[in-house]
């Protein structure tokens, strides 16, 4: 009886069930941007419906700012934003818009008297741009220089006319053309003055494998450094060479069999010269030929695709190979067969000399 009543209140097994996010986990958002490409961060809308484009009045590390909705409201994980999120404080009314193009304006004079105290300290450094926050509780003056600048002289100038704080800042020369803007080789505005949220590494190696010339003068963007486009190009372009021939490889065409002397990824063409005509080479599609032997780095290989075009080879072990085709393969490899006749042997001396008149001790090997 025991037994049974302890059968009894044994408690039933949990079934294992998916595990579903529970609502307590989702947080709804909105994302605001500040100035022209930069970059979004998340704000709780405090159960306000705001759609793209509208200004808002937010609080920030730098103080009061006004941005615009660059996300609408949206569901996410709360894995994905960094607590505590700060409540949108409203949207913009015309007054704050007035008060923003107001501040925009105060920019431009404080720029002015600043170059005007720069020059007068003998500052090695240039003035790129200046930003008021949106209660005029701070402004900021961002500068480019080729080493460290003791500015402390020019900030207390600064902040004897402007009676506000003042904080100057030290960029590089890519924000400095992210913030100037202006437009590329390519006759566009700058990337990342545009839609570039963020700077990522660029190597020469990129533009390398997009077969671009290595004259600085046309891989350098406005800043001096490498083009970002370089980087955000690159996934697309490695995708493309994977599926196209190298210059040199053997192919097979409509027309014959001929060698590519040029390639074009991104259109999805190939220049081949045919070994039976001497004329110009014929542009054909990827899809229309068939590798038979690619170049690499070691050279002209068989293609996986084309093994029954290559001539196999046949392996064969040390012990099946014949003396005479040995015999002819040391030859082409400049390797000589061991020879006894020439062979010399290694004498060592003895530990007496009779030339020298010294006789060999007792007990010594003979």
């Amino acid at each position: 009886m025991n037994e049974e009543k302890n059968i009894q209140e044994m408690p039933a097994p949990e079934l294992d069930t998916p595990a579903v996010p529970e609502e307590d986990s989702m947080v709804e958002i909105v994302g605001v941007g500040f100035r022209n490409a930069g970059k979004t961060y998340y704000f709780s809308p405090k159960k306000m419906t705001l759609t793209l484009g509208t200004p808002v009045i937010v609080e920030t590390a730098r103080g009061v700012e006004m941005g615009k909705i660059t996300i609408a409201n949206r569901r996410i994980p709360q894995t994905e934003i960094v607590s505590p999120l700060k409540d949108i404080i409203r949207a913009a009314t015309p007054s704050d818009v007035a008060r923003y193009k107001e501040n925009r304006r105060l920019e431009e004079q404080a720029a002015e008297v600043c170059r005007e105290k720069i020059k007068s300290h003998r500052l090695e450094m240039d003035l790129v741009s200046v930003e008021y926050t949106f209660d005029n509780s701070k402004l900021l003056f961002y500068f480019t220089a080729e080493s460290r600048v003791d500015f402390r002289e020019l900030v207390k100038d600064l902040a004897s006319v402007f009676k506000t704080r003042i904080e100057l800042r030290q960029i590089g020369i890519r924000d400095e053309a992210k913030m100037m803007g202006g437009f590329g080789s390519c006759g566009r505005p700058f990337c990342c003055s545009t839609f570039l949220s963020d700077f990522v590494q660029v190597s020469i190696k990129m533009a390398k494998e997009q077969n671009f010339s290595l004259n600085s003068n046309k891989i350098s963007g406005a800043c001096g450094r490498l083009m970002c486009c370089l980087r955000y190009e690159h996934d697309t372009y490695e995708e493309a060479v994977k599926k196209t021939p190298t210059v040199g490889s053997y192919v097979s065409t409509p027309s014959g069999l001929g060698t590519v002397v040029e390639a074009r990824p991104l259109a999805g063409t190939i220049k081949v010269r045919l070994d039976e005509k001497t004329d110009t080479p014929k542009l054909y599609a990827i899809s229309d030929i068939r590798v038979i032997r690619s170049k690499g780095k070691g050279g002209l290989q068989p293609a996986e695709d084309a093994a029954d075009i290559a001539q196999p080879v046949q392996e064969t072990t040390p012990q099946e190979t014949p003396s005479h085709v040995q015999a002819e393969k040391n030859e082409e490899s400049g390797e000589k067969k061991p020879n006894k006749k020439n062979h010399k042997k290694h004498y060592y001396p003895r530990k007496g000399n009779k030339k020298q008149g010294k006789k060999p001790t007792e007990g010594a090997n003979s």
